[in-house]
């Protein structure tokens, strides 16, 4: 592995890794809030992650930021992977004819379609614990082609065979294309193709000629851990709210500029003394729910009924998190209602996108109540992944709280799926 991506260190010869934040939480084995590994099959930027030097957090989120936003507006980018690899990447959902022969004229190589591992299954391609598989075509790729191995949206394949699958590397450059895709809210695919231009030996250099940004697949995979460790408050201010007059709200955002979580802190948390564990929940940013009071979902029952009993409680925080669509983004969200509308659940949807039923990390929320004062919680959920998660971040969960409201003929199907199939207390 090439020192330019990820370094591991070690407290007592143990690697300083907390194994965290999704389902399968493992051993904590080091300090809280520093270094972590997530398991997870389709989670291409989520790997043995470990703390780089605070001098070089702000290079490496805006080297990645900045990819992201070349990629949403349809522009190729290099990641530079491990042992001198170097790939030309563009994000499968904004290819064009034109992208595809610039891309075979600026790397000297055809490209492949690296998609998640989850997409693969669906598609009947392979099945395979690797996070990420690189497609190659029996012909030239065609940009319809793309989208249709990539969005479920599009019309069906009818000869998957000639698309033939193999494992991408844990660390490639063709896992990071994925996660970098995952991180700037597009279909998690990614054309990825192998720079053997001969002019490229000085590939900074190149880049610069070719017009091109480049970022190092080490940066992709630490990206979502590395904003939320250099959260900051930045902002408060009182905000009164219905049933929670005395209600102040905090904003917390990355040294990058990037996304920002709120904290809605209510009366008195932990008691006069503050002293006692404070009532808290997690709640996901869900527009259609919270904001336009969509019967899809339950978000807005449970965004407001929160405030509500932490204000008769007589205290407590509500972290408002930026991760919409458990963590695909509000556009994927919606391509899942579509998929819903077709007959699939809502987690199946997810995964017939490509995502994990659940994208979510929630190390942001472990350091928003650390740098609020607040270690102990009761948590106000009816999601045990949560509670696992949050306890793998360092902090003390002491009591979950049920967390639930009645149903309604169109989310009826929604929470017994999330009952049954994400193990929530409903």
């Amino acid at each position: 592995m090439s020192n330019r991506t990820i370094v591991m260190f070690a407290v007592e010869k143990k690697p300083l890794i907390v194994s965290l934040c999704l389902g399968g939480v493992t051993e904590y084995v080091a300090p809280p809030l520093r270094a972590l590994e997530l398991h997870g099959q389709d989670m291409p930027h989520r790997f043995e992650l470990i703390p780089m030097p605070a001098s070089r957090e702000r290079v490496s989120l805006l080297a990645v930021d900045r990819a992201v936003s070349e990629l949403r507006r349809g522009r190729s980018v290099v990641v530079r992977g491990a042992a001198g690899e170097a790939a030309l990447i563009a994000a499968a959902e904004a290819v064009t004819p034109d992208v595809l022969v610039e891309m075979h004229n600026v790397s000297h190589n055809q490209p492949s379609l690296a998609i998640t591992a989850r997409r693969a299954s669906v598609l009947g391609i392979t099945e395979t614990e690797a996070a990420a598989v690189i497609l190659s075509s029996t012909e030239a790729w065609q940009a319809e082609t793309v989208l249709r191995l990539a969005d479920p949206l599009s019309p069906m394949i009818s000869d998957i065979k000639k698309y033939p699958g193999i494992d991408a590397g844990t660390y490639s450059c063709a896992t990071g294309a994925v996660g970098l895709a995952k991180l700037a809210r597009l279909l998690p695919a990614a054309l990825v193709s192998n720079i053997t231009n001969p002019d490229a030996d000085d590939l900074d250099g190149w880049c610069v000629r070719h017009g091109l940004l480049i970022v190092d697949a080490g940066d992709v995979f630490q990206y979502e851990h590395t904003a939320a460790r250099t959260l900051k408050a930045v902002s408060d201010a009182k905000v009164p709210l219905e049933g929670a007059e005395d209600t102040k709200i905090v904003a917390f955002r990355p040294i990058d500029g990037g996304l920002e979580h709120l904290a809605i802190v209510i009366g008195m948390p932990g008691g006069e003394k503050g002293d006692e564990a404070v009532l808290a929940r997690l709640h996901s940013e869900c527009f259609t729910g919270d904001l336009l009071g969509s019967l899809r979902c339950d978000c807005g029952d449970q965004l407001r009924g929160a405030i509500n009993e932490i204000a008769k409680s007589g205290g407590g925080v509500l972290l408002y998190l930026a991760q919409e669509g458990r963590g695909i983004g509000l556009v994927n969200k919606l391509r899942a209602y579509g998929l819903q509308d077709s007959g699939f659940d809502t987690m199946d949807a997810n995964e017939q996108l490509g995502f994990d039923a659940d994208e979510r990390v929630y190390l942001p929320a472990a350091e928003m109540l650390r740098l609020l004062g607040y270690s102990s919680v009761r948590l106000m959920t009816n999601n045990p992944d949560k509670i696992e998660a949050l306890a793998a971040c360092g902090v003390d969960v002491v009591e979950r709280v049920a967390h639930a409201f009645p149903s309604n003929r169109h989310n009826e199907g929604y929470l017994k799926t999330k009952a049954a199939k994400g193990g929530h207390l409903i």
